[in-house]
């Protein structure tokens, strides 16, 4: 479960075989699958438990797969300050703030309005990255998302009472919180390997989480473990975080940033139809409404402007 958003071109790409559709595809559907998976272990386990614990064992997977192949150290004693922020912002803040909203809001939903990341990156990047000014497509791409963002949370907070409201309200603050994560890590140029960089985020951000969640939780070995919510644990942290970051950043440089950034068009999609017909849930008209109109800003600020088309300047 990531949204694809500052992704630089490459002069050149690897020659392109069966292997770059298949792992775009699965990359699709598991990310399309992972909001379900949360929803469903989330019957038997704690949120902030949940996350600590998943991403415990990614970090251990992305270390196996890394040792004796990459770089394990930043080079700079600054780039930890950096990986602790962005690592708390995005694995602390915004996974513990899904996990939570998904305890009120359709797992469907929690992927619609987690699709905002794009929307708060490109914000935050008009002020923080000079070569990324906003420009005119991407503002009005991003004022239809959040108009579909406000139809979704006045739906929720109208019909599905103030739980369901603070829920899908802290999706989008989380989803906020991991965009302006991304931001930073891109503005402070770390020069570390991909699947070490969040690895690195991974370790600062479950730290407190780990010891937040022995207080609040308990202790795990009590928890209500079944064999379904054995399951969704290991598929979200080895399917769903570990192996997806390596198909990931596998991809990079073989296919196009439009390419790699349609999984985020793709996926919101996904998780609503297998939030329905395996999950059984379902979505009103004004939901599925605001859904298009998120999905139709992400559309927007991904499309390639007129080169044209000026940019906001600020002044």
């Amino acid at each position: 479960m990531k949204t694809v958003t500052a992704i630089s071109r490459r002069n050149w790409r690897p020659r392109v075989g069966w292997g770059v559709p298949v792992a775009w595809l699965t990359l699709c559907a598991v990310w399309s699958s992972t909001w379900l998976a949360i929803k469903i272990g989330l019957r038997d386990l704690p949120p902030i438990s949940f996350v600590a614990i998943r991403f415990l064992i990614a970090i251990i997977v992305l270390l196996a797969v890394s040792i004796g192949r990459t770089r394990l150290l930043p080079l700079r004693r600054n780039d930890y300050a950096v990986l602790a922020i962005t690592g708390v912002l995005m694995f602390a803040v915004n996974y513990t703030l899904l996990f939570w909203g998904e305890l009120h809001v359709s797992s469907g939903l929690a992927a619609v309005l987690q699709a905002t990341i794009p929307i708060f990156g490109m914000i935050f990047a008009h002020w923080m990255l000079p070569d990324e000014p906003l420009r005119l497509q991407k503002l009005a791409g991003a004022i239809i998302a959040l108009g579909g963002v406000t139809l979704i949370c006045g739906r929720l907070l109208g019909f599905n009472g103030p739980l369901a409201f603070w829920g899908g309200l802290g999706v989008v603050f989380g989803a906020a919180s991991a965009a302006y994560a991304n931001v930073l890590v891109k503005a402070r140029s770390i020069q570390l390997a991909p699947a070490m960089l969040a690895a690195w985020q991974m370790i600062f951000g479950i730290a407190p989480l780990l010891v937040l969640g022995f207080a609040i939780d308990g202790n795990p070995a009590r928890f209500h473990w079944t064999a379904m919510s054995v399951f969704c644990l290991l598929y979200l942290a080895v399917i769903g975080s570990a192996l997806t970051f390596l198909l990931l950043y596998w991809l990079l440089p073989r296919l196009t940033v439009a390419q790699l950034q349609s999984i985020s068009l793709i996926t919101p999609p996904g998780a609503v139809m297998l939030g329905w017909s395996l999950g059984g849930e379902t979505f009103p008209l004004s939901s599925l409404l605001g859904a298009a109109f998120v999905l139709t800003g992400i559309w927007m600020i991904f499309r390639k402007p007129d080169k044209r088309e000026p940019f906001i300047q600020e002044g």
